[in-house]
């Protein structure tokens, strides 16, 4: 995957996995800082020699919720830049399922498939992930999330006619008016 790519290359990606980020490792320190960011001080997260003796994990694990706010450092490290993007915003999530624990010192991924694309007004475009969280030597990634972001771009760059041309026929969903 090119490290940079036009506005216009979005629609041939659709479908297609367009990224595989580093490897992070979840540090204790990782998930302490997490916990005292949210208030999560729950002693699975918190307190190894707790979480060794009392959970089936042999030790702590990240919270879910660290482990899904990595995808933004995923994304940054593998994803081409959209050229004309003057800046991204995280837009939600239609689904996110944790399907298995990180455990303190692992390393995990992010695997992401650009599941659709799609033009909401002048300048912005919405794009969505499959975004997936991978544990390095586990079966079971960490999570599955459909990840939704809009990319805010210079109009000015594209003409009216060329953004039009750009999706036809590409809408694989639609978001319902009141999401918008």
């Amino acid at each position: 995957m090119p490290q940079e790519i036009s506005i216009s290359d979005v629609k041939d990606l659709i479908g297609k996995e367009i990224g595989v980020s580093d490897w992070i490792t979840v540090t204790q320190e990782t998930i302490d800082n997490f916990a005292g960011a949210t208030g999560d001080f729950q002693f699975i997260h918190t307190d190894p020699v707790r979480a060794a003796t009392e959970t089936p994990f042999g030790g702590t694990i990240a919270h879910g919720f660290l482990s899904l706010s990595l995808l933004s450092a995923m994304n940054y490290n593998c994803l081409p830049k959209i050229r004309e993007l003057m800046m991204g915003i995280n837009y939600g999530f239609d689904k996110v399922r944790f399907m298995a624990p990180v455990k303190c010192g692992a390393r995990v991924r992010g695997r992401f498939t650009l599941a659709d694309a799609r033009f909401c007004a002048a300048s912005m475009l919405m794009i969505v992930y499959d975004a997936t969280v991978e544990i390095e030597g586990e079966r079971k990634p960490a999570l599955n999330a459909m990840w939704q972001t809009m990319i805010q771009f210079d109009a000015k760059l594209m003409s009216e006619q060329a953004r039009r041309a750009t999706f036809a026929g590409t809408h694989r969903r639609t978001i319902p008016a009141a999401a918008q």
